[in-house]
Order: structure tokens, then sequence, then C-alpha cells
């Protein structure tokens, strides 16, 4: 799987980072890995385990530790920061910026950056925005909408009313986050977000309508950038010899990137109201998340068990 990066640039727009030093333009410097440090142990001599490619971040510990020492010592710790060559060193809390960390930051071509917020706050809102950027990612055909809360990535060939069914749930109140093209990036080890292209961001096909701007249409809060994968539908042409599920007991899985995700396959036929059943879906999905099982509660209350013959 190929290797995915932010230009630094993006990072300091969305984090209103200040721009203390640049050798170079930032949009030229990439950051490849959601992972940031606090080199305060380089900074005491040691540095058996320093990554050199994660953003180095100084707070209080940090600059009043350099603080304490004598000035020679002081810039020896900060020059080996900076010959490691780290793609940038974010200072918190507009706290002093040293003349021995612009001098070295010069001489080795190292970004310095500031922010008025605390340490762990940005250190929260820099990982959660880099965990999106550099995120392993796939493209699925497919469409993604937000139904009460719920992520629910619509599959299905071509033809069978993906688009239609979204554009119905959005006039239902529900919001558009793809069509066509689904992004979906693995942002940790239980979570898959979806997200739309760029370039075609609130787009949707209609067959004999065309291309229509979501967004314009029915307004901005008919759409959403992104979601987090919570159930996969696949809708299909109904085939009468095929058993579809009737209870639900057991939550049948689809593996993306590696991360199983609930799903279910639900045949389409005319007279069906596939937004309706998407709505049903969605809330019964958040009821299982949430430790309620419909199908069970019904069986307890006839006297039976999953177990019982004829119980599917």
């Amino acid at each position: 799987m190929p290797q995915f990066s932010v230009s630094l640039d993006k990072v300091v727009k969305q984090l209103h980072l200040e721009v203390v030093y640049t050798p170079m333009e930032l949009k030229n410097i990439s950051i490849f890995t959601a992972e940031v440090n606090r080199p305060g142990l380089l900074l005491t001599g040691y540095d058996e385990y320093f990554d050199p490619t994660r953003i180095q971040i100084f707070g209080n510990a940090e600059v009043g530790y350099l603080q304490t020492l004598p000035e020679n010592e002081r810039r020896s710790h900060v020059h080996s920061l900076f010959a490691a060559q780290p793609p940038a060193l974010i200072i918190t809390r507009n706290l002093e910026v040293f003349d021995e960390i612009l001098e070295f930051a010069s001489e080795y071509k190292v970004p310095v950056l500031r922010s008025a917020e605390n340490t762990s706050s940005l250190m929260s809102a820099l990982i959660s925005n880099l965990s999106v950027e550099v995120a392993p990612r796939i493209t699925r055909h497919g469409v993604f909408v937000e139904i009460y809360g719920e992520g629910i990535l619509i599959l299905g060939e071509s033809g069978v009313g993906k688009s239609e069914t979204a554009i119905e749930l959005v006039k239902r109140g529900h919001r558009l986050i793809a069509d066509d093209a689904v992004e979906l990036r693995r942002v940790s080890d239980r979570t898959v977000v979806g997200t739309a292209p760029e370039n075609i961001r609130h787009f949707i096909e209609l067959r004999g309508v065309g291309i229509i701007n979501v967004a314009r249409v029915f307004g901005s809060g008919a759409v959403k950038m992104q979601e987090k994968v919570d159930l996969v539908v696949e809708l299909e042409p109904w085939d009468r010899s095929k058993n579809y599920s009737r209870t639900g007991l057991e939550t049948d899985m689809t593996d993306i990137m590696g991360i199983q995700i609930p799903c279910t396959v639900i045949p389409v036929m005319p007279g069906r109201n596939l937004a309706v059943i998407l709505e049903a879906a969605a809330i019964n999905n958040r009821q299982k998340k949430m430790g309620y099982n419909a199908a069970r509660e019904l069986l307890a209350r006839l006297g039976l068990d999953e177990n019982t013959p004829g119980v599917e």
C-alpha cells in the first residue's frame, strides 16, 4: 500500500499555527506520519529510540528544562535535536523561542512553528488531524451517507438505485458524504473514515436527470465532509432462491483494510422504500452497539433461544 503524506502548509492552516521560521514554502514540506514526539529524553542526551520523522513539540517541560541549563550545554542539546532534521518543531503556549533554536533551525533547514494552545490540546488536535491526512486508504464504488449519526456505506452493482436512495435520504433530513467514489481511510486500528475525493465532493449523478450539486440544491446542511463507517449495506436485486436474514440475530461482518465492519444485504424490488429501510437499519445498528438486540428480546418473550430449530 502506498505511503500518503500531507503538506505542512495544510497542517499550519488547519491548526492556526504561527510560522516563526521556514526554510522554504511550507507546501513543499511533507509530513508522512501521524505520530508526534516531545523530545525530552533527547534533550537529556538519550537518543536510542528517537524518531526523526515525527513532528517535535516543545511544551513547558522542554522549555523549562532548557532554561535551567548553562548556555553551552543548552546549545549542545538543541543542536542534537535539529541535527536529526525532524520535519518541524512546534512550540506551544506561545513560549520563548531561544536564539539557539532559530540558529540551528536555519542551519539544518527545519521549520519552527508556534501555537497559543496548551501542549496536550495541540498534540490531540495534531494527531487527530494527521491520522486522517496520512492514513492508508482505498476507494470503493458506492454511496456514503450519514443517517441518524451513523455512517452508512451503500454498495451494489451499477443501476441498483444507490444514488436515488441517497437523494431520498437527503430529502428526509440526512446527509450525503460521497457518491460514486468513496475514499475510505483507516485512521486507527478500530476506525475507518469515509470521505469524497475533493474533485467530486457534494456532487451526485441521477440517471435521467444528470449531475446535481447537493449542497446547492438542498443546502449546506445536506452534506458532510467525512464520517466514521458504522455499517455497510449491500443492495442487490431480489433473488427469490436466496435466503435473506429474517431476524438479524447474528451480525455479519465485512473486512475493510483489516477492520471488521457490520454489514447487511438488502434485496431491492419494486415497492420497497429503501430510504425507510436504511433508516431502520441505521437505528437498529446503533441499538446493537448499545447492547440491545430486538430479535433476542422477542425470542425471550416467546420462551425460545437462538438454537431452537427454525430460528434463523
